[in-house]
């Protein structure tokens, strides 16, 4: 199995200042957190301090991961979680992205889950112990990414242009009932993605009559 996440960012030489948040962070094989994700852990860990609507849900969670991403000029924080606790992150998404663009002033936040990706064969001919999950290919995970990325707005349409040069950009469109929540993060979302998985994608809302 080849494990699916972002290029792991250099890990600050300083402590991080661990205490309350050390539990809302779980690196793999013991890594140090880098700062923006001890921050992320934090806010997450006083949320859940002070939101008594919000307290039960962030009891569990947990991330695995986070980044920061350059969009034009401005900071965007990336934060992934654990791909079994995405339901219960969706049933609290929107506040939570709420509050934590209010934590991480002039950023804006996106929540994506932690997925595997399967070679599709085994070298030099053998077989693989048990058919490819589906959900599991490239194609999938890039796909659910996408769906991450603009939760709980709808995706209600794709369409794949080829340029002259050879290359693509594939367009995504966004129900447009949802235009005011989200136009302001559409660069954002394009951006992590193209970061995210090399693919060059636009949202966009359709015209409606």
């Amino acid at each position: 199995l080849a494990f699916w996440s972002p290029a792991a960012p250099r890990v600050s030489r300083e402590r991080a200042p661990l205490d309350m948040a050390a539990n809302k962070i779980q690196k793999e094989k013991g890594a140090e957190p880098t700062m923006i994700e001890v921050e992320v852990a934090q806010a997450i860990s006083d949320l859940e301090s002070n939101s008594a609507d919000l307290k039960a849900e962030l009891r569990e969670l947990y991330i695995v991961s986070a980044k920061e991403v350059d969009v034009q000029g401005r900071k965007a924080v990336v934060v992934f979680v654990p791909y079994r606790l995405l339901k219960l992150v969706h049933k609290i998404q929107s506040r939570l992205v709420r509050e934590l663009e209010k934590k991480f002033a002039g950023k804006h936040v996106v929540i994506i889950a932690q997925r595997r990706i399967q070679r599709k064969e085994a070298k030099a001919g053998r077989a693989l112990p048990q058919m490819r999950p589906r959900s599991r290919t490239l194609t999938a995970v890039h796909d659910a990414i996408l769906e991450d990325l603009v939760y709980p707005t709808e995706i209600v349409g794709k369409h794949t242009r080829y340029r002259s040069d050879g290359s693509k950009l594939l367009k995504i469109y966004l129900d447009p009932k949802e235009s005011s929540n989200v136009e302001y993060k559409l660069d954002t979302f394009g951006t992590v993605y193209k970061k995210l998985t090399g693919k060059e994608v636009a949202f966009e809302f359709p015209v409606t009559n």
